[in-house]
């Protein structure tokens, strides 16, 4: 959920490919290309997209779809000409000419990330409904999934591929494994039963014993995932305070509310989460954390508890604007997702127009709208108003919606026919 940065990426995919522990996400910024590297003209930011060009250039576009401005068609050509053809995106594909292979490392994260920007960006039905057929294949048996296809589930993936299932229309709870298990039931298994001081948090992945350890990163990806909601979410009015429910046997609701408490209190005092140390650094003196922050402020009011993200938000305004400028689009995306999700002004945060920072990061915008601030364009998936017919879904609800509306025209004039001819 937080920014793609080298170090993290490199951490995850170590990981996967030697079924080591969690990667820890780390503040280094992309390495800047190398001067001989043209980049695509088509894509946000200026540093190697090696890692992260795919993930940043998807959520530019979430946040760029909130705030009305419509992403350059290159922009968007861009990102849909770095899908495989089975659906799946890898982080970047310097040649998108070159048809993917075995040796292409598909990321899970990227698909769910660009599967929901395209749904924003609206007119890229059946490349959305790629993406998705190929999450529900590489779905691993305990019903989650892992950073690339076939790796253990963690939270932030699983949750991430929730939000994509979630925003194309997909009901969750029948995306399930032979042995019954759906998506859910891997973040429930992650979750940290209430009681001790990390009680309601989330495990980003049980550790070699099946302990887990409590992860502000994952916990604020598996808020999200536990309630069916993607990245984008709407302004929630504040509801009562979190609390933490002890016991098994818990809905994803409840785990989600959970997640929220531990947050609230991680938050509690400074305002801000810490980066995690890394391992063996011998000064280990708390590092602000702005990106997971940001993604703790998103999660918060999207469960229903906004109140108590105004001291990050205010955090925020006063210190993200070096580390947004260091770290480029997605770092501004993702203070966008949390100034929208809290009802601030990303136009002015803090005093900085992030809107505008965002755009100057790629291509020059289709087009520009300031939205009216008393709209809410958030979205907002639940189990209720999810839509499912098959993997085409869509477009489908007003395609059959329309349908009908065309046979019952047909219905009345045929009828009103009869009548006539029947008049003397």
């Amino acid at each position: 959920m937080t920014v793609r940065r080298s170090a993290a990426t490199l951490a995850a995919t170590a990981a996967v490919l030697c079924a080591a522990a969690a990667p820890v996400a780390v503040a280094a910024p992309s390495p800047s290309p190398s001067p001989s590297v043209a980049l695509p003209s088509g894509l946000y930011g200026t540093k190697d997209p090696t890692y992260d060009g795919v993930w940043r250039q998807s959520l530019a576009f979430l946040a760029q779809r909130l705030e009305g401005v419509t992403p350059a068609a290159k922009s968007v050509d861009w990102l849909i000409g770095q899908q495989c053809a089975d659906g799946s995106y890898a982080a970047y594909r310097p040649d998108a000419a070159k048809p993917c292979d075995a040796k292409t490392v598909r990321d899970t994260n990227a698909t769910a990330a660009a599967a929901q920007a395209l749904v924003e960006v609206g007119g890229h039905r059946e490349t959305v409904n790629n993406s998705v057929r190929w999450l529900k294949s590489v779905q691993n048996e305990d019903g989650g999934w892992g950073y690339t296809a076939g790796a253990p589930s963690d939270a932030n993936s699983t949750s991430l591929v929730i939000g994509a299932l979630a925003r194309q229309g997909q009901r969750l709870a029948d995306i399930t494994t032979p042995g019954g298990k759906t998506p859910y039931d891997p973040l429930l298994a992650l979750a940290i039963p209430c009681g001790g001081k990390d009680g309601g948090a989330f495990a980003y992945q049980p550790d070699k014993k099946g302990g887990l350890a409590a992860n502000a990163d994952a916990t604020a990806a598996a808020v999200l995932g536990t309630m069916g909601k993607a990245l984008a979410v709407g302004n929630n009015a504040a509801g009562k305070a979190p609390t933490c429910r002890p016991g098994s046997g818990l809905t994803p609701e409840q785990a989600a509310q959970n997640g929220a408490h531990y947050l609230t209190g991680a938050l509690a005092g400074t305002g801000h989460l810490n980066l995690a140390p890394m391992p063996g650094a011998t000064d280990t003196t708390p590092q602000p954390d702005f990106g997971n922050t940001a993604d703790a402020v998103v999660a918060l009011s999207a469960s229903g508890h906004q109140d108590k993200a105004a001291s990050a938000v205010d955090w925020l305004k006063k210190n993200s604007t070096e580390w947004a400028g260091q770290n480029g689009p997605a770092a501004y995306a993702q203070l966008i997702l949390a100034a929208h999700a809290t009802g601030n002004n990303a136009r002015d945060f803090g005093g900085v127009d992030l809107v505008a920072r965002l755009n100057a990061a790629g291509p020059e915008p289709a087009s520009v709208v300031t939205p009216d601030p008393s709209a809410d364009t958030g979205y907002e998936a639940t189990e209720k108003d999810q839509v499912h017919s098959g993997d085409d879904v869509i477009g489908g609800v007003w395609w059959y919606i329309g349908i009908g509306l065309v046979l019952a025209a047909i219905a009345f004039f045929l009828i009103s026919g009869r009548r006539k001819n029947r008049q003397p």
